[in-house]
């Protein structure tokens, strides 16, 4: 398997997440000084620096999460996929997409999540129960929502087509498929019957290659693609 990622991106967005994690510990504790020092005289410049230092930690998370955890979301796909044949070529933040997989398979979007515990679909929703203390406070802090990855996947692939418009034939571009990635050691995938395919990690490979073999993408289709997404 063929993998490319835009490692300047990765870095990039890693030394964000840390640089506004230590600016929020450092304005959150000047906040606190200052209600504590003067609770009257500075109210409302204690009031903004926790406000400033609490945004500032969401971000912080959000961006460490996602690009200062070891394993990240494409450490944890590369590692899940690998074995795949060089037919098959990932795109980490080098498409139009986050992460992207195409191949004898087909085009894959793949939105990957961290959530621990019970993954359910109500026919509506998707959710995480259980998990913990651990997890309930990462649904309060800085992890995705995932209530509607539907949505997302739709809105995504619509970005992708439209990218892939400019620089091939509509006509010749194939279908775009989604697949909801989780790829938490501790999470329980048991949503049936979803609009978007819902799966844990350990079962993507496996997934991919059955998809291949039951409707291969052409040579020729695999190339266009790959072809379009690196001009």
């Amino acid at each position: 398997m063929k993998i490319i990622k835009n490692e300047k991106l990765i870095k990039r967005n890693a030394t964000i997440g840390q640089i506004t994690s230590l600016s929020s510990l450092v304005i959150l504790g000047v906040g606190m000084y200052i209600s504590f020092k003067y609770p009257e005289e500075l109210f409302t410049l204690s009031v903004v620096a926790l406000l400033v230092g609490f945004i500032l930690s969401q971000v912080g998370i959000y961006f460490g999460n996602r690009w200062g955890r070891s394993p990240r979301p494409d450490e944890s796909v590369d590692a899940g996929l690998k074995g795949l044949k060089n037919t098959y070529t990932l795109y980490h933040y080098a498409s139009p997409v986050p992460h992207l997989l195409v191949g004898p398979a087909g085009v894959w979007l793949l939105l990957t999540y961290h959530q621990q515990g019970k993954i359910v679909y109500d026919g509506k929703k998707w959710k995480a129960k259980g998990g913990g203390f651990t997890q309930a406070y990462m649904r309060f802090f800085g992890q995705e929502n995932m209530s509607r990855p539907d949505l997302d996947a739709g809105s995504r692939a619509e970005k992708l087509k439209k990218a892939l418009k400019k620089v091939m034939p509509e006509e010749e571009i194939p279908p775009i498929n989604a697949a909801l990635v989780f790829t938490s050691d501790n999470a329980e995938v048991l949503a049936d019957d979803t609009p978007v395919e819902t799966l844990h990690l350990k079962k993507l490979k496996p997934f991919i290659r059955k998809a291949a073999k039951d409707n291969p993408l052409k040579k020729e289709e695999i190339d266009a693609v790959n072809e379009a997404l690196q001009k």
